[in-house]
């Protein structure tokens, strides 16, 4: 017989080959990685949800970098902080730098000169001759003591010192430890700085640039000590997710190669069979990214790690065919024979993730589309391209070592009682352990390292950030409005304080007030020539020159008649940071927060919401608990119709429910072993749990259809099928011990569920459709 290849099969060849490069050209330079960790977060219902994933994603708090230096001493490494601020300081893409040494001096001039609109002082009292001559006296008291040469270059400025009242009316009531006019953390030793980017968390590219710069500054700054500089934060994540990914997925994607090559060519000795095993792969792998990047602009660097499996599910197509090849028919005939119980399992794989697709999460489309249209062109290259090319089939399935395994695996089927039992027990004890743990905390779903989590929030709690777990959220039409409902909540907040439910409180409208608070100060401040007036009545009785205050009587004249002062008018001071985590307008609506410090009494602060309309008491975990829980049931929900949907294709392909019923009980029993298992380890389950579950089902399906179909059929071949799915389980099993051995956890989370899954589903395929006596012959008569 005739293997070479005719002219319309070089045709194909060609047409695969310009495929591949149309799908290159057209998806890797459009290649654009995510690392927005909304794409794996349940999709917002409620506005509280809303509220939660726009503070995790796009708040000022999730854009903030975390700098500590470490590796000297404190005076060292104040030095270095103060210097490395300087140098941060003059860059286009920082908004902001803060390291505990700001002073007076860092505010800019039209806060200075509007120190008279944001002071309460004068708010029971204008400012009048008396006041000012208090004052005055103070001030030439505190001249003649060592503070006086502090004051000296603000005394003809600011008599009243209302820049130093509202620095210390402002400043929180814990703040960051320091040294050396910088602030430290004490466990390790390190100075920490506070970087605010122009650039959203989630842009890798700006961020990986700023990343550099900053490192750069700190090395030319740092030349010739041992101090070493760590940056954390989102941004920073973004861009160190993009090149772990990259790089686990190069080494991880090097080691399963060759472990692949050494695998094929035990298994076919045919160095051919290496080649043809892998286009597929490099079609499916080019498809699948061609089509995510087409469908949704960008790829998350989750969903291409993930495409990363496809060599272990995808290969199995291949796999199929090399194996079932008969040297008395041609490649074609056994590509046609195989490829009913091969479509029926790529369309078993494929219902699952359309459920993931429906879903409604960003990243679980991705997932979808990459793993279906990888699986489908994997598929279809196996039914119509690879036979043109397998040459003279390998003799592997016919090995005489396969015929004596085949004959002790017929044993396996006296343990179908007590696999049967076994996973009945596993069922019985999930249940009274109230089924699997899952996972609620939304923190887990991040698909970041915990350590990284942890050391984050070592640095907010050595910056003394407040608690955020409890909030009052008040909506209105616009800032004015809300600062007004803020001023009027004031009293009562300042009452629960007072009778010790409350450890201290902030809000937007103490940094910056209503403009109606605004024009009442305003029209309280005296005329320049009344400003005057009071100036030369105040100091008539003291050593002090009227002529030394004539800023202070400029400041007032220009308070009198300035502009009111709007939120953007804090931007890029050290006061805009924390207005802009306090209010924002988004979608022509204003929201403001109410943060508490220490103490928080939840039920009277729920009890205070309740008095008012407009304001709501927001418990973030519990909030986050129910937005996980919710989004759990929903994909549950997706899964149990895809379940249904598997088993009528499953059925209509068989045209048996007998048969249906024999190829999904492996799955269904590995499934149950499987989370017993994870139960039983203490492994709470998350989303990338699931997933793994779903492909490791998936797979399980896979094998329980050749399994029975080389029972049934009557022209199968029981030693192909057996050679075929044991090179597919051992090749699976590679892939996914070694992405268990991944330092990221979506890829231990999918390496462990789905390795566990391979090992149960292949053994009870073995027991529970090895061997029927009315099946196929015995591998002897084979």
């Amino acid at each position: 017989m005739s293997h070479r290849p005719s002219t319309s099969r070089w045709l194909r060849l060609l047409g695969a080959i310009a495929a591949m490069v149309l799908l290159a050209l057209i998806s890797l330079p459009r290649l654009k990685i995510s690392a927005d960790l909304r794409a794996f977060m349940p999709a917002p219902e409620t506005a509280d949800e809303h509220l939660l994933l726009d503070q995790i994603a796009e708040g000022p708090g999730s854009r903030l970098l975390f700098l500590s230096i470490q590796g000297a001493d404190s005076e060292t490494l104040a030095g270095q902080s103060l210097a490395l601020k300087d140098l941060l300081s003059q860059r286009d893409d920082i908004r902001l730098v803060a390291n505990g040494s700001e002073t007076l001096d860092d505010l800019p001039e039209t806060l200075l000169a509007a120190r008279y609109l944001l002071t309460d002082r004068f708010d029971a009292e204008p400012l009048n001759a008396t006041q000012l001559h208090e004052a005055l006296l103070d001030r030439a008291a505190e001249l003649a003591s060592p503070a006086g040469m502090l004051l000296e270059d603000w005394l003809g400025r600011d008599p009243t010192l209302e820049v130093l009242h509202l620095a210390e009316s402002l400043s929180p009531d814990a703040e960051p430890q320091k040294a050396f006019d910088v602030w430290f953390e004490t466990k390790p030793l390190g100075a920490l700085l506070v970087v605010e980017p122009a650039a959203a968390a989630f842009d890798p590219n700006a961020n990986r640039q700023l990343l550099a710069g900053i490192e750069q500054g700190f090395a030319s700054i740092a030349t010739g000590s041992a101090t070493t500089l760590t940056i954390n934060g989102p941004g920073a994540y973004s861009v160190r997710m993009e090149s772990r990914i990259r790089n686990e997925a190069n080494l991880l994607g090097l080691i399963a190669t060759i472990l692949m090559v050494v695998l094929m060519w035990l298994s076919y000795r045919r160095w051919r069979y290496l080649l043809l095993g892998g286009l597929p792969l490099v079609l499916a792998g080019l498809a699948g990214i061609s089509a995510v990047s087409l469908v949704f602009g960008t790829v998350h660097g989750v969903t291409l790690a993930f495409g990363f499996t496809l060599i272990g599910v995808a290969q199995d197509y291949p796999i199929h065919l090399l194996s079932h090849l008969k040297g008395d028919e041609p490649a074609t005939v056994s590509a046609a024979r195989i490829w009913p119980t091969l479509l029926t399992g790529v369309a078993s794989t494929s219902i699952a993730y359309v459920a993931f697709y429906l879903s409604g999460v960003p990243g679980l489309a991705q997932l979808a589309v990459f793993t279906v249209t990888g699986l489908v062109v994997a598929a279809v290259c196996t039914r119509w391209w690879l036979p043109d090319w397998v040459g003279v089939p390998s003799a592997a399935s016919r090995a005489p070592w396969l015929s004596r395994l085949s004959r002790h695996l017929l044993h396996w089927r006296r343990l179908r009682i007590l696999a049967t039992a076994v996973s009945g027990l596993a069922l019985i004890w999930l249940w009274t352990q109230g089924g699997p743990s899952w996972e609620n905390n939304l923190a887990r779903l991040s698909p970041l390292p915990q350590a990284w989590l942890d050391r984050e929030i070592e640095l907010r709690r050595a910056l003394a950030a407040p608690d955020m777990r409890y909030l009052l959220v008040l909506r209105g039409p616009n800032s004015e409005s809300v600062l007004q409902s803020l001023e009027a909540l004031s009293p009562e907040l300042q009452r629960a304080v007072a009778e010790g439910k409350l450890g201290g409180f902030d809000h937007a409208a103490e940094l910056l007030p209503s403009t109606a608070l605004q024009l009442q100060r305003q029209a309280a401040l005296p005329t320049p020539e009344r400003a005057q007036a009071l100036l030369d009545a105040a100091i008539a009785d003291t050593d002090f020159d009227p002529a030394a205050f004539s800023d202070f009587v400029a400041d007032l004249a220009v308070a009198k008649s300035r502009a009111l002062l709007r939120p953007d008018a804090l931007a890029n001071t050290p006061l805009g940071l924390r207005l802009a985590s306090l209010l924002w307008t988004r979608d022509g609506e204003t929201v403001a927060l109410i943060t508490f410090r220490g103490q928080v009494d939840a039920d009277a602060v729920a009890a205070l919401a309740g008095r008012h309309a407009d304001l709501h008491f927001l418990d973030l975990k519990q909030a986050s608990e129910a937005m996980v829980t919710r989004y759990r049931h929903a994909i549950l929900n997706s899964l149990l119709w895809a379940a249904l949907a598997l088993v009528l294709v499953i059925g209509l392909a068989l045209r048996s429910w007998r048969r249906s019923l024999r190829v999904i009980q492996p799955m269904v029993f590995s499934t149950i072993l499987v989370l017993a298992v994870l139960t039983g380890l203490g492994v709470s389950l998350s989303l990338f749990h699931l997933i793994a579950l779903v492909l490791a089902a998936g797979l399980g399906i896979d094998y329980a259809l050749f399994f029975e179909a080389a029972q049934s059929e009557p022209d199968a071949d029981p030693l192909a099928s057996l050679h075929g799915l044991l090179v597919c389980a051992v090749s699976t099993l590679m892939v996914f011990v070694l992405l268990a051995s991944s330092s990221l956890p979506v890829l231990r989370a999918l390496g462990l569920t789905v390795s566990l899954g391979v090992l149960c589903n292949f053994a009870l395929a073995l027991m529970l459709l090895q061997d029927r006596s009315d099946a196929s012959p015995t591998p002897e008569a084979a």
